[in-house]
């Protein structure tokens, strides 16, 4: 316990079972929620993380009103899965297919915008999650689109055979690679843990005579078994991804960076709500608490 709250600002909250305390209910029962932390004064669980994320089926698939995030970066993703469209003079840059099912719905979105799907020239994603990456093949079907992908990820991806086609990959990335096409350079950083390969991707923008550092994250969510290999890597990770410059804070997931309330706020009129500094680590403050409550429940309470 005294070891769980050493993140500046963050408060952490047991759950009322306690670390380490976990019991085993009656067969057929789901286990515990826990553990539970509190960021800010809001208190998460695995599921209602995992809830927050996801929403309901009509979430995961019903569009979400394309609109420009900032610069040259729009959104056109579902409610609850992030699609980005990154949008240049020599053609577009897609980030994250979602499910196979929703890339007609992606691609109605960006035709909304006044663009071309088929001018889709470069497919990345943030990591081998089928909700994520899993439409990657059709993209490239309906755009010719070049696919990367972060190497330690290939091998999950490879495996993530839909409709019967295999998984597209034209080019291994590596920590650090630059991809660039019409003048936008977008950064790929290695934050492993969640799946091996976890991309984070940074690039910079320009509005109203002002450059925003820009950084679309990858889900910090850890898995259930805390293996060391996994606990490497997401130390490894926290440091990173706290390194990054940021003004403007996106997630694979809307809600890792509050874009329902932000998209209400942007209707309004007034400053760009997505410049949002202040929370650039909030996300990642929720996911390390998280991490490091379940890291100290899984050793019994040893540091």
């Amino acid at each position: 316990m005294r070891h769980l709250c050493r993140l500046a600002a963050v408060a952490c909250v047991i759950g009322a079972a306690g670390i380490g305390a976990r019991v085993v209910e009656a067969q057929g029962q789901p286990p515990p929620d826990l553990p539970a932390v509190t960021v800010r004064g809001q208190t998460y669980t695995p599921r209602s993380i995992l809830a927050r994320n996801m929403g309901t089926e009509a979430d995961q698939t019903t569009a979400f009103p394309p609109h420009r995030v900032i610069g040259n970066i729009y959104y056109v993703g579902t409610r609850t899965l992030s699609s980005f469209l990154i949008t240049t003079p020599e053609g577009h840059i897609l980030i994250n297919s979602t499910y196979e099912r929703n890339v007609p719905t992606i691609a109605k979105s960006v035709e909304q915008l006044g663009f071309r799907f088929s001018d889709v020239k470069i497919l990345l994603g943030t990591h081998a999650h089928r909700d994520h990456q899993e439409g990657d093949a059709l993209v490239k079907q309906m755009t010719g689109a070049q696919v990367l992908a972060m190497a330690e990820d290939v091998p999950a991806l490879r495996e993530m055979k839909t409709s019967g086609r295999e998984h597209p990959i034209d080019r291994e990335l590596r920590d650090g690679d630059a991809v660039r096409l019409g003048g936008t350079t977008l950064v790929a950083r290695l934050t492993a843990g969640h799946t091996r390969g976890c991309t984070t991707w940074t690039t910079s923008v320009q509005e109203a005579g002002r450059t925003h550092n820009v950084v679309i994250h990858c889900s910090l969510r850890a898995p259930g078994t805390l293996t060391p290999g996994v606990v490497s890597e997401f130390e490894r990770t926290f440091t990173l991804v706290r390194s990054l410059p940021c003004d403007v804070p996106l997630g694979d997931h809307p809600a890792q960076y509050n874009m329902h309330a932000k998209h209400a706020t942007l209707q309004a009129g007034g400053p760009n709500p997505f410049v949002d500094a202040a929370n650039c680590g909030l996300e990642t403050d929720i996911q390390e608490a998280m991490f490091r409550a379940a890291l100290e429940e899984q050793r019994g309470g040893r540091p």
